[in-house]
């Protein structure tokens, strides 16, 4: 696989599944998930979400930018390691606004709690499993009967 389509492959399962698990350094080093819709990802595998400046992931990003975000949806999974900047600017949040995001924030783009967090994507890792749960377990039962290791689809590293 070339390069463009491992990051074709990387933007596809992420916008196939669109809710990731970001995962920051806490203040006591550890590491902290919590689920965030996307908002954009860009061709290189930027991303961006929408978020508030009270939020925890604001805080942790403060101060280690140092990101994980995870996507995953049927047989397809992507990890994507990063550094993140938390972005207050009002005109990338009023380009960026959408419906969904009113749901969180109901007084607009305006909202002074409202920001961003760009992503900056510097590698990811994918896997993918075709045909499914069936495949599967068809994959798996070839593996007991050959006495040999379970082959059930695709995997790589993507540089972003």
């Amino acid at each position: 696989m070339t390069e463009e389509q491992g990051i074709t492959k990387v933007t596809d399962i992420i916008n196939g599944a669109r809710i990731g698990m970001l995962a920051t350094i806490n203040e006591d080093g550890a590491l902290v998930s919590r689920p965030l819709a996307v908002q954009e990802v860009l061709d290189d595998g930027d991303m961006w979400f929408f978020t508030g400046l009270g939020t925890s992931q604001v805080a942790h990003v403060r101060k280690d930018s140092r990101v994980n975000v995870s996507f995953g949806k049927n047989t397809e999974w992507v990890s994507v390691a990063g550094t993140a900047e938390v972005v207050t600017d009002r005109e990338k949040i009023r380009e960026m606004w959408n419906q969904a995001v009113e749901a969180w924030f109901p007084d607009g783009p305006e909202t002074p709690e409202v920001c961003l967090l760009r992503v900056d994507s510097e590698s990811a890792e994918y896997w993918t499993s075709p045909g499914g749960t069936a495949a599967t377990v068809l994959q798996w039962v070839k593996a007991k009967v050959t006495n040999s290791r379970m082959s059930v689809g695709e995997s790589g590293t993507v540089e972003l």
